[in-house]
């Protein structure tokens, strides 16, 4: 049986910054992925967007890693000449019982560390996006969007530099752990069984059903929520990011564009039984309603459904959004193995700072 040193389940942006950290600190990686090309899940189907941390608990790992990561990836995307464009984000109020919720996020940015923020007049919103209408503004200095396929070909590269070695169509079916490591059952072409000293579970949404192969205890109940996006012909209504108040299970049908300048809404939050990513030409409807509250422009213009994207939700509809959960042996009691559930937004930000931290709970789930 071929033994090796760590293994990581699953190739999107969060499986090669853990693997780039890995491999980068000595160890011997091989990234393990299950489809026929890196990052073809969550990976390529979100915004794109880099968040500077306001929106998430006080002291959470999302709060921790977002403000932490978004440094990191600007950083790292200077480096490796990955495509950035940090145009700053305005979060919106408009009506005075939206002003009460905008302050009290304005406080937990504060209070997250988060720099470059100001709270704004609607007027002085205004004065920045013409078309824009809101009472009150949360302007994000340190926000932006990043190619994600160019920051995952960026992550790969610099661990292949370091000697991990990336297997695509291995798709992992099972594991369990033994007296002298981890024993995983990797399906497709060409069936084998490895040994590996360390593993991890970065398998989006199979992250949790991957945790119930390894018999691991503690494995949360995955829920998949939808998220459509639709594209907006024409020019580009506004120069920034533009955000609602958050919703319960989302943070609001946002404006964004790609850096190609393609403008795009959403996504919205549609909790679903199957994975499936048709857009529902249908709910074109509610977006604008959704939108027309914050732009009455877009009245007149089109919206053509574009792509959808699942969040991997570690939480039943109408309770609360937990913390990313990452557990080791210290957790759920198994060596060897560190499991990532539930890691959405703001995952792509995060990536960087979250793998340093896995890192770090590799090397003691491997002692």
């Amino acid at each position: 049986m071929e033994r090796i040193d760590c293994a990581v389940i699953g190739a999107g942006v969060i499986g090669l910054a853990i693997a780039r950290a890995l491999a980068s600190s000595g160890r011997e990686v091989v990234v393990l992925e299950s489809r026929e090309a890196i990052g073809t899940g969550i990976s390529s189907r979100n915004s794109e967007v880099i968040h500077a941390g306001i929106h998430y608990e006080t002291g959470s790992l999302k709060a921790r890693f977002c403000v932490d990561g978004n440094a990191m990836m600007r950083d790292f995307a200077a480096s490796h000449n990955v495509p950035i464009r940090m145009m700053g984000k305005l979060i919106v109020a408009v009506d005075a019982n939206e002003e009460k919720e905008l302050a009290a996020l304005y406080r937990l940015g504060l209070a997250n560390k988060v720099l470059g923020l100001e709270l704004i007049s609607g007027a002085d919103a205004a004065r920045m996006e013409p078309e824009l209408h809101c009472t009150q503004a949360i302007f994000s200095q340190n926000s932006g969007i990043v190619d994600t396929h160019a920051l995952m070909l960026a992550l790969q590269g610099d661990a292949e530099a370091h000697g991990a070695v990336v297997a695509l169509k291995s798709p992992v079916e099972s594991g369990r752990g033994t007296g002298d490591g981890v024993r995983l059952n990797i399906g497709g072409d060409d069936p084998t069984e490895i040994a590996a000293k360390t593993v991890i579970i970065a398998a989006g949404l199979d992250a949790c059903r991957m945790g119930l192969a390894f018999g691991l205890p503690g494995v949360p109940t995955p829920y998949l929520c939808k998220g459509s996006y639709f594209g907006l012909g024409g020019p580009p209504p506004f120069q920034r990011l533009i955000y609602p108040i958050p919703e319960a299970a989302s943070l609001g049908v946002h404006y964004t564009t790609d850096l190609g300048g393609q403008a795009r809404f959403g996504p919205d939050a549609q909790w679903i039984d199957t994975e499936n990513y048709d857009v529902d030409p249908a709910r074109a409807r509610m977006f604008y309603a959704a939108i027309r509250r914050y732009w009455p422009g877009i009245d007149g213009r089109n919206l053509e459904p574009a792509y959808a994207g699942i969040r991997p939700k570690i939480h039943a509809p109408g309770t609360p959004r937990p913390d990313f959960k990452i557990a080791g042996p210290r957790q759920h009691g198994v060596p060897g193995i560190v499991a990532l559930y539930g890691i959405e937004s703001p995952g792509l930000t995060s990536a960087l700072a979250l793998a340093q931290y896995v890192r770090a709970m590799a090397a003691e789930a491997s002692e």
